[in-house]
């Protein structure tokens, strides 16, 4: 059986590399509340972080960009990995009836 995701430990890798990468250093309640309850896509994590430094208008960009590209490659992680559980327990279920 696969190793279930672990989300919380991924989105604070994701933060830390927004942080380290791109300068996007969220204050500890935020990066609470995106641990936590993470949006559902890509693009409103991207909002999100955007919304959190105070940069909601959106007019930046090619560090939107940036930040999303961040974003997709953990979020695509977590996708993957879920499938690939349940892909596996569909196959367990399968091989024990």
């Amino acid at each position: 059986m696969g190793r279930p995701v672990d989300q919380d430990s991924d989105v604070e890798r994701l933060l830390y590399e927004l942080c380290v990468g791109l300068g996007f250093c969220l204050p500890p309640d935020d990066i609470r509340r995106l641990r936590e309850s993470p949006p559902a896509d890509v693009d409103s994590f991207t909002d999100a972080v955007f919304e959190a430094e105070g940069m909601g208008d959106m007019s930046h960009t090619d560090l939107r960009r940036q930040v999303r590209d961040v974003v997709d490659r953990h979020m695509s992680r977590w996708t993957a990995t879920a499938v690939q559980a349940t892909g596996e327990e569909s196959d367990e279920r399968r091989t024990s009836s």
